[in-house]
Formats: structure tokens, sequence, C-alpha cells
């Protein structure tokens, strides 16, 4: 493997798989700490390494060092990585960012989940893209689908009020080709984690009610997955504990 441009600096191929493997070494240890601090065997949470803006040989270090699942938020970009690594058997890509409908039939191309369905227009839109891409061959699975929830009524930030889950998931799950599989939040920056994911893991509880198989809560980043793992996150999204500083980048 060459050296590996991050954007900003380049680091010896051998160096940055240390330094990715000891990252990884130590957030596993913090998730195995919170999941025996919350009294949950650890089997139960699952990480996913966001890497977004990073290239795709840190993807094939992390491959090497055991993880499967990848977290994308940019489609054109996660779709370079896909292509560049076709040898890389068993990996479930996953689109973490907000999405616009035009970007559905792209993204039903790879991705194993979506996070961040917030709306019936995009349901509709990521349905008959899977649709379409079943038909073409590219994908033989449904596509999974968490709702995104705003904690915080911010509109920039994507996701819908607590009560617009039901219907949305409703919705879903009449769908032709996509799986409702549970909910995702982002906690507002200056929002009390606690009360954040404690209001996240009640509309869960209640969604699991009418869904049963919506089992996924994908909650708790860097900075806060003790935390969300307290109130029942499933998945972690991790990106700087396990990459490191974000790369500059000029898009």
């Amino acid at each position: 493997m060459n050296d590996i441009d991050t954007g900003y600096r380049t680091t010896p191929a051998a160096d940055r798989a240390a330094e990715l493997e000891s990252n990884l070494t130590r957030l596993l240890a913090r998730i195995d700490a919170a999941c025996a601090a919350a009294g949950r065997d650890p089997a139960t949470v699952r990480l996913l390494p966001v890497t977004k803006f990073f290239p795709a040989d840190d993807i094939a270090i992390l491959y090497r060092l055991g993880r499967r699942e990848f977290g994308e938020s940019r489609p054109q970009e996660a779709a370079a990585k896909v292509a560049a690594l076709p040898g890389l058997l068993g990996i479930g890509w996953h689109m973490i960012g907000r999405l616009q409908r035009n970007k559905a039939r792209q993204v039903a191309r790879w991705a194993h989940t979506v996070h961040s369905v917030d709306s019936i227009r995009l349901a509709d839109a990521l349905d008959a893209a899977t649709v379409a891409a079943q038909d073409a061959g590219e994908r033989d699975t449904p596509l999974r689908v968490l709702i995104q929830v705003s904690l915080d009524d911010d509109p920039s930030r994507g996701g819908i009020a607590f009560g617009a889950v039901s219907e949305l998931a409703d919705h879903l799950a009449r769908s032709q080709a996509l799986v409702p599989a549970g909910l995702m939040a982002i906690p507002p920056l200056d929002a009390d984690p606690a009360a954040a994911f404690a209001g996240l893991a009640a509309a869960h509880d209640r969604l699991r009610t009418e869904h049963p198989g919506a089992v996924e809560l994908s909650a708790g980043m860097s900075d806060d997955l003790e935390t969300a793992i307290v109130h029942g996150s499933t998945c972690v999204r991790v990106g700087t504990a396990v990459m490191g500083t974000r790369p500059i980048t000029s898009r």
C-alpha cells in the first residue's frame, strides 16, 4: 500500500494502520465499559465507523481490522469508495447524512441502510429507486431505512417530530422494497444528551409496539456514546474517535 493522502498530510501506510488500530482498540474498550455500566451485553451495540472525508485506503485498513460496516454522508464520495473497494466482500455501507430525493437512485445502488429518512416523499423516492436497482440487477435485497427524529425542531439538521413517527413508519411498512428498521437522531450541540436520548428511547419503545421489527436505535457519537448506550442505542456512529481529525477538504 502506498502512502495515504488524507488531504492535509501524508501518513506512511504502516503508521496510519497502527494509528487506526490503536484508536479502534480504545474505542471498543469504551463501548464494552459503557455496556458493562449499563448492564447490557456488548453484542447488542454495533460500532459504525464514520469514514466520510477519509480515503478508501483507511476503509481497507479497518476492514483488515475486522470492521464490516461503514458510514458515509455524501452519495458521490461513497459511490467512489464502493467502486474503489470491489474486493472487500461483505461490507454494509450506511448512508448517515441528509439525503436529497434526486440522489435516491444513486444511493439505492450501494446502501445497506439509510439512517436519515425524514419524509414520505423521500421514502417514496427511495422505494422507487430500490425497486429500480433490483430490476436492474444492482441489488438483491430490500433497503433498510431508519426514521430520523428531530430532537430540537431545527429543520436544517433534518428529522421529523416525534408525533409524525407513526405515520411515516406505517408508510414505510407498506412500501415495496423498504424495511423500517428503527430510529436515528442527532442531539443538538447545546442539549443535555441524557434528556435527548431518554426522549428518543421513549419514542423507540412506542414505535416497536407498532412495528416490532424496528429494533435499531442509531444514536451516540464520539462524545456521547456512553450516554446513548445507557438509553438503548444499538448502533453508535463514531468518526473522530476512530478516524482522528477530519481531513481538510476543498469540496
